[in-house]
């Protein structure tokens, strides 16, 4: 248990500041609650993530605001997507969507480093055009899906993929991204309930670490800036990918 709780505690900072807690906490279910099947701990981690994000996005929201005319686009959107991923969760094989992944956070990483000045102008507030709108929205339930699917880093993808579509800072983008990722958590979680695949009395405890987790990411993105964000992606594409470089190594 005190794995556990350390672990969603990490897991909470993590999701505050970039996105990828899933990958530290549903680990240490599976190695601490041994015969657990992996949807079960997927579900569970759910229960945590979305009380540690809706946290991460009410402190955001409350110092930058954010832009509800397109969040409350998003919501539904994401939210159904990620229904839709959870209910796929038993039965696609997450080896199959491993090295896409890692191919995708290797691209991420090129990209922040070769490219220094993305997502750091102060562009909020500054209308993204009616085709990249639309190319956001149609963004909303693809990572949904994802999210309900497999999951990591699906904060870290909304947050580079705002920024690149919306042309905003990472601050800004980092606070729509909780909002949406809060919903793709409330999405998944429904489905992953209704088919029994959650242990709620875990998955609460749990919450109350990730949500401790979370305010203190939260406040240190806040104080930070948009070039703590910058380094917290590349250390979580680094960490991250040779995380799951390992886990398909072990999988052959």
């Amino acid at each position: 248990m005190a794995a556990l709780v350390a672990g969603a505690s990490v897991a909470g900072w993590i999701d505050a500041v970039v996105g990828g807690g899933g990958l530290v906490l549903i680990p240490i279910l599976l190695i601490t609650l041994p015969g657990l099947a992996p949807v079960k701990a997927l579900g569970t981690n759910k229960v945590a993530a979305l009380w540690g994000t809706a946290t991460a996005a009410f402190i955001y929201i409350r110092r930058n605001g954010v832009d509800w005319r397109l969040g409350g686009v998003a919501i539904p959107l994401a939210a159904l997507g990620a229904s839709c991923g959870a209910l796929l969760a038993s039965a696609v094989n997450s080896d199959l969507l491993r090295p896409v992944v890692i191919v995708l956070m290797i691209g991420v990483g090129i990209f922040i480093v070769r490219a220094p000045e993305f997502g750091s102008g102060d562009t909020a507030g500054v209308g993204p055009g009616t085709v990249r709108t639309a190319m956001a929205i149609a963004l909303f339930p693809v990572i949904g899906l994802y999210d309900g699917l497999f999951g990591p880093g699906t904060g870290m993808f909304l947050i580079m993929s705002l920024a690149a579509i919306l042309a905003r800072d990472f601050l800004s983008s980092a606070t729509l991204a909780k909002v949406v990722n809060t919903a793709t958590n409330i999405g998944a979680l429904i489905v992953f309930s209704l088919q029994g695949n959650v242990l709620w009395a875990l998955g609460l405890v749990l919450a109350v670490a990730n949500i401790f987790g979370s305010i203190v990411g939260s406040r240190m993105v806040l104080n930070n800036g948009t070039k703590f964000i910058r380094y917290a992606l590349l250390a979580i594409v680094v960490v991250m990918g040779t995380k799951l470089s390992i886990d398909q190594y072990l999988s052959l």
